[in-house]
């Protein structure tokens, strides 16, 4: 996999990894400790040929639908807890179709973590076409059916740990459009399995976002998206004619939530000046909020080929979304915290 302008991708990862720092609280009945581990950045490896199996399953769900998903576990899994990546199609795509695009399989089997690519509710007989998930105010048939996908997504980590030996402080979302979205809301709703999600092309779809634990959040957007508007609205070749939040409404929301403090710091990056990031930084636990409005870039996930062209444009070539989201991800674990 080629990786372009790497300099992003050390922005995303330096931002909050420069030594490690100990922070005491003390209350009328307990101190705690706050340990946040930011002294080694961790660089991501090029994606290497997925050569295990990916394995295909389903699972039935306390509101008595057959869920499937697709399961990739590196043939090369070090011993130990490892990292699990839940990563969310766009809407009318699927588990298969994203694992295909995105590449995160590959990434997987290079990195050593497991990732998992579930499948929304769709349409047809077999619940198979037009796959969508119920992020909150989008999208599809798994919104208008009132789709749990929250619980759904909660009983698949459970199984998932309950098999593999997961690391649970580094349990991370990734998705696209709808499947963007859907992270956001399982931020906002399932924060004590969800650590930190990684987007592209998505917003906040819920009225209310109250995490249990903060979690870390990089949003990544394209100033020529014509299906979800950075600045939001109606895009002009959105299918689900959605009212989109904007991209900074969505952060700086995600940023009161997680309880960062200060205003963001903004930079524009000097290998590729179309790559402008904002960060919020000074949040509980050690969390952080990024957003990369990326100049001219539009819907299609950046760095990778995309079918549908006409519908969702040109993939930006100058950014690798798979490999910027799993440099964020990785170099966010849950801080340990004592008492």
């Amino acid at each position: 996999m080629r990786v372009s302008h790497l300099s992003i991708v050390a922005v995303l990862l330096l931002a909050g990894c420069a030594t490690e720092t100990t922070s005491t609280v003390s209350t009328s009945t307990s101190t705690t400790t706050t340990t946040v581990q930011t002294a080694a950045p961790i660089v991501v490896l090029s994606a290497v040929a997925a050569v295990a199996a990916t394995i295909d399953r389903v699972l039935l769900t306390g509101d008595g639908r057959t869920r499937t998903y697709h399961l990739y576990v590196p043939a090369a899994l070090p011993a130990g807890p490892v990292p699990l990546l839940v990563a969310f199609h766009g809407g009318t795509g699927s588990g298969t179709q994203f694992q295909k695009q995105s590449n995160f399989d590959g990434l997987a089997e290079a990195n050593g973590f497991i990732v998992v690519f579930p499948d929304g509710v769709g349409l047809g007989p077999n619940a198979d076409k037009f796959r969508t998930w119920n992020a909150g105010y989008c999208c599809g048939t798994a919104a208008k059916q009132s789709v749990d996908d929250v619980a759904f997504i909660a009983d698949l980590i459970d199984l998932i740990t309950g098999e593999f030996e997961i690391d649970s402080d580094r349990i991370f979302a990734a998705g696209h459009s709808n499947g963007g979205i859907m992270a956001y809301r399982l931020a906002c709703e399932l924060s004590d399995r969800i650590v930190a999600i990684g987007l592209q092309a998505g917003s906040l779809g819920v009225d209310e976002c109250s995490p249990s634990q903060p979690v870390s959040v990089l949003h990544i957007h394209g100033t020529a998206d014509q299906n979800h508007p950075i600045t939001g609205g109606i895009g002009a070749n959105s299918i689900s004619n959605t009212d989109f939040r904007s991209a900074m409404f969505s952060v700086t929301a995600a940023a009161a939530a997680m309880g960062c403090e200060s205003a963001p710091a903004t930079s524009v990056d000097v290998a590729n000046p179309n790559l402008t990031v904002s960060s919020w930084t000074s949040c509980q636990q050690g969390a952080e909020v990024q957003l990369v409005a990326v100049f001219g870039a539009s819907h299609a996930w950046m760095g990778h080929p995309a079918a549908a062209r006409e519908l969702v444009g040109v993939p930006y070539a100058d950014l690798d979304a798979s490999v910027a989201v799993l440099s964020f991800l990785l170099n966010h674990p849950r801080s340990v915290s004592t008492t």
